[in-house]
C-alpha cells in the first residue's frame, strides 16, 4: 500500500501543485513532500484534511494506493482484469 504516491497521483489527476495542496490542508510543503515520496506518513488527522482539500473521500486513497503485492495470490489474476478498469472509471469521475 503505497498512500503518498496515492495522494501524489490524486493530485496530479486533479491539476493540484503540491504547493496549493500544502496551502489547502495546513500541512508544509516539506512534510507534504515527504509524505508523497514515501519517506514519511501521514496521520489521521493529515490524511482527513489532504483528502478534504482534494474533496474525495478517504477510501479513495487506499484504492489509489493499492498495489499488485497487496493482493493475495489467489487474487492476482482477478486485480489483473479488474483493478484497470475500475481505476479507469475512477479517474473519469475524478476529473
Amino acid at each position: 500500500m503505497n498512500i503518498g504516491n496515492a495522494i501524489k497521483q490524486i493530485r496530479t489527476d486533479k491539476n493540484i501543485s503540491q504547493a496549493k495542496l500544502a496551502e489547502l490542508t495546513g500541512i508544509s510543503p516539506t512534510s507534504l513532500s515527504q509524505i508523497e515520496n514515501g519517506i514519511k506518513s501521514p496521520s489521521t488527522k493529515s490524511r482527513k484534511k489532504i483528502c478534504s482539500a482534494l474533496l474525495i473521500p478517504e477510501a479513495l486513497i487506499y484504492f489509489y494506493g493499492l498495489e499488485k503485492s497487496d493482493v493475495n495470490v489467489r487474487n492476482k489474476k482477478t486485480y489483473d482484469i479488474v483493478y484497470p478498469a475500475i481505476m479507469d472509471m475512477v479517474r473519469k469521475l475524478l476529473l
